[in-house]
């Protein structure tokens, strides 16, 4: 058994959760209880203590970020040679590590391609037969929906009890066909094909257990059914695990995640060993005992409570406004003050609980000369000439990949209409065939006349030569060369409004060049790898965005969680808007509060909450009641603002705004 280290700054139960190996492990982790800590400080332990090779070892989270963090952490704490080998990833990596390898067994080709909802909704469609982009992400929803439950087309088709169900059931059905055809997978298929892998093939199992000795979970509450399963099957009867979480954060029931599942543990693992850390290290007390008192009215299966050495801090501040103008103002008049008295602009964030009601902030921090970064801005993959030649890339390394075919076979412009599509579609389906292999047979001349017929043969000829430059020379070369001869900066600008929208749009495409170039030197890699690599960069970053410089961060209490600020100005506390009305229509309350909780809980020093009378909704006035969270909260440890505050800060305001505006004309 391995001795005892002192990991020098870790409190006991921590030093617990990183010394267990004695069966399964389940540490529940308090917001800002150290947690990422404690799974590379055990990493480290387990590599260097328990003598278990790197190689063996698998950590697994739920975005890049978090995998990058985590590496580079247990990079820092070991030696290169004693990490090499160390698998730290998404659960979406690793499902796509998996199906890579047993590709065959999964009943796909080797070079499969990934679709994103991009991709997969415009076949929805199809298969709808309406061109109804609403219906289409409904049914698509759905379908991942089943999918992430490990529902087949078929169970869900035998209970379907009314008649839309009955129709996205079917579509389902003609989807997955659609898939296999395609020689493709959706984002979805990365958990719920390896797992229906492992579950029928015992020796697959072995193989992918025996590499495994140890494994680790981060954020285990957003698991959901297949994730879960995933897990289980990995552990195998080693059940050499950790998983780390809190029920009290599980905030994305929409998509999935089920925090029945840390319940789920104790009953399919009795010997399970629960390990709590509720000393937090982020927060001063006040904005504890205010979350710990809301987040108790939620049941709970562990029952904790977090705590803070860092003082008690000042009071919440409840800022009560006239209408969302108002409170828009008022935020940034506070911010302004704040900045007038030195705190940086990168130690604030306004969180709120919809996209739609950052609009009014940005225009106001606009209007007040304050920078901010809004996350969730369009992903770089979503813009149109990206995804063109994205959809280039996936046909040079994919000929089977449809999608990626239907997308750029008129750009530019080849005369190729629906009427010629639609006869090479059903002349590929009759075939078994792809649309770019149909376009190269004899017979396709009994269904489409000859002036047609050339022009799908030389698009064939021509995506065969550029295919054979990306595997035998350099893919991103062979893309650059590609577009170029098509004049694509010449589409740009009949695209554009100016010369320098196609310019920067062009600048885009280079980007993606350079891309593509530096994962070359990295590595020497098949193209079909690279797509895959920046298909899954696409999907798991498009929230994942960075920020370093001094600017007001602007996102969703979704977006914020696993973030810290010392000043969180949390928006909108208003019933219908936090609780949402869906979620009370619903009598779906436990999730928003604790929506709440992780709001509250990003706060390190001060936390400021606002609320207005009346907001516009569909252009007309409502007027709204005050949250039901500010009740649950002790009135000790609110600060509801009065009218003289509010005119002493206006006062405070117009000077914190005057200095500003000398500063400005000091340094034009």
């Amino acid at each position: 058994m391995p001795h005892s280290v002192n990991n020098s700054g870790l409190n006991p139960q921590q030093q617990e959760a990183v010394e267990y190996i004695g069966g399964p492990l389940l540490v529940l982790a308090g917001a800002g209880s150290g947690k990422t800590r404690v799974i590379t400080q055990k990493i480290a332990w387990l590599i260097r203590e328990a003598g278990i090779p790197a190689r063996n070892i698998l950590a697994v989270t739920f975005t890049n970020k978090a995998a990058r963090e985590m590496k580079s952490r247990v990079g820092e704490l070991i030696e290169n040679d004693l990490s090499r080998g160390l698998k730290v990833s998404t659960f979406h990596q690793l499902g796509l590590s998996i199906l890579r390898q047993e590709h065959a067994a999964a009943g796909l080709k080797s070079g499969f391609t990934l679709l994103d909802e991009q991709d997969t909704t415009p076949l929805i469609k199809e298969l709808l037969k309406q061109n109804d982009s609403e219906l289409a992400a409904q049914v698509r929803w759905q379908i991942s929906g089943w999918k992430n439950a490990m529902l087949t087309p078929d169970q869900v088709l035998a209970c379907a009890e009314d008649k839309s169900t009955h129709q996205a059931a079917s579509i389902y059905a003609d989807y997955e066909r659609s898939l296999r055809a395609y020689n493709a997978v959706d984002f979805d298929d990365l958990i719920w094909l390896p797992v229906k892998l492992l579950e029928e093939q015992p020796a697959i199992l072995e193989k992918w257990q025996s590499r495994i000795r140890y494994m680790l979970v981060d954020e285990y509450q957003d698991t959901d059914i297949s994730q879960y399963r995933l897990v289980r099957l990995l552990s195998g009867v080693r059940q050499a695990f950790t998983v780390v979480g809190d029920d009290d954060q599980s905030i994305y029931a929409w998509r999935g995640a089920n925090p029945k599942n840390l319940l789920q543990l104790g009953k399919d693992f009795p010997r399970l060993r629960v390990v709590m850390l509720e000393q937090n290290y982020r927060s001063v007390s006040t904005i504890l005992h205010s979350a710990n008192a809301l987040i108790a009215n939620n049941p709970h299966v562990f029952e904790k409570k977090l705590w803070s050495a860092l003082g008690e801090g000042e009071r919440i501040r409840i800022v009560q406004c006239k209408d969302e103008e108002h409170e828009a103002e008022r935020v940034v008049s506070d911010i302004l003050m704040q900045k007038f008295q030195g705190r940086p602009l990168g130690d604030i964030a306004i969180l709120y609980r919809g996209n739609h009601q950052a609009r009014v902030f940005e225009k106001t921090l606009r209007q007040h000369d304050l920078p901010y970064f809004l996350s969730g801005g369009i992903s770089f993959f979503s813009r149109a000439e990206v995804k063109d030649a994205m959809s280039y890339l996936r046909l040079m390394a994919n000929p089977d990949d449809n999608s990626a075919f239907l997308r750029i076979i008129n750009v530019p412009r080849r005369e190729i209409g629906s009427t010629t599509l639609e006869k090479l579609a059903a002349y590929a389906n009759r075939r078994d065939i792809s649309l770019l292999a149909a376009c190269d047979e004899l017979g396709l001349a009994e269904v489409i006349d000859s002036r047609r017929l050339n022009r799908l043969r030389e698009f064939h000829d021509w995506m065969l030569h550029h295919q054979r430059q990306a595997f035998e020379e350099r893919t991103s070369g062979a893309l650059l060369k590609l577009l170029q001869e098509i004049d694509y900066m010449d589409i740009l600008r009949e695209r554009s409004s100016s010369e320098q929208v196609a310019e920067r749009r062009w600048e885009n495409i280079l980007e993606l060049v350079e891309w593509l170039q530096r994962l070359e030197q990295k590595e020497k890699t098949a193209p079909d790898e690279l797509v895959n690599h920046l298909m899954l960069q696409d999907i798991l970053e498009r929230q994942d965005e960075e920020n370093s410089s001094d600017r007001v961060s602007l996102m969703t209490l979704h977006a914020a969680k696993g973030l810290e600020f010392p000043l969180v100005y949390l928006v909108g506390m208003e019933e219908e808007l936090l609780p949402h009305r869906t979620s009370i229509e619903e009598e779906n309350i436990e999730e928003e509060r604790r929506l709440a909780y992780v709001g509250i809980t990003r706060a390190r020093q001060q936390l400021v909450m606002s609320l207005a009378e009346k907001r516009r909704r569909y252009g007309e006035w409502i007027f709204c009641e005050p949250s039901r969270f500010l009740s649950e909260i002790p009135d000790e440890y609110l600060l509801w603002e009065g009218e003289q505050q509010q005119k002493q800060q206006t006062r405070e305001t117009g000077m914190a705004h005057l200095a500003n505006l000398r500063q400005m004309l000091t340094n034009s």
